[in-house]
């Protein structure tokens, strides 16, 4: 019976775009917001653009990333849905690795998971208001400035609980090296 409750649950998971049931996170193909959803364990529903506000109250929020926190992309002409991404590595002050989905194109199509991909704060203050990132099609940072909310944290405004990571947010060996000498070439 708790097989049949599963895949029925798996099912419903699958029609809603949900990655909780692919046989592992980076076999995700979708939205980004079910994957930052997953992979953070934060549970904000809608648009990426308004996690922002939505997080306001139930999640703590800064402008600093830690392993983990969402970062919220606002709204823009090229992001008309935002977008959201979960910060896996902290490399420098200035540089991170997130993993989303649906941002660069593999195999022809966007939609796919990307773990560890590089992102850079290149705001003239250093206060992450500006990143760029790392773009599969151009194999490097791509050259779109995008503005940033802030960092949503996996720890409740009341500090009731606590989001769960999921184990593939990071891989094993990320290439520092070659994140830094994407930044600062």
């Amino acid at each position: 019976m708790r097989c049949v409750f599963r895949l029925l649950a798996c099912s419903a998971a699958l029609l809603a775009g949900s990655p909780l049931c692919a046989g592992s996170l980076l076999d995700y193909v979708g939205e980004c917001v079910p994957f930052a959803r997953a992979a953070s364990g934060i549970q904000i529903y809608g648009d990426a653009w308004t996690w922002w506000s939505k997080a306001a109250g139930h999640y703590q929020r800064g402008d600093v990333p830690r392993v983990g926190s969402v970062i919220v992309f606002s709204k823009t002409s090229r992001l008309p849905m935002g977008h959201v991404a979960v910060i896996s590595r902290i490399v420098d002050p200035r540089v991170v690795m997130v993993t989303h989905a649906n941002w660069s194109r593999q195999n022809g199509r966007r939609g796919h998971a990307e773990q560890d991909v590089t992102l850079t704060d290149v705001s003239a203050d250093n206060t992450w208001r500006e990143v760029k990132v790392w773009y599969r099609d151009m194999d490097g940072l791509g050259s779109t400035t995008y503005p940033v909310s802030g960092f949503i944290y996996g720890s409740a405004v009341d500090g009731a609980r606590r989001a769960h990571v999921a184990p593939e947010l990071t891989g094993r060996d990320p290439d520092y090296v070659g994140a830094l000498l994407d930044v600062y070439r």
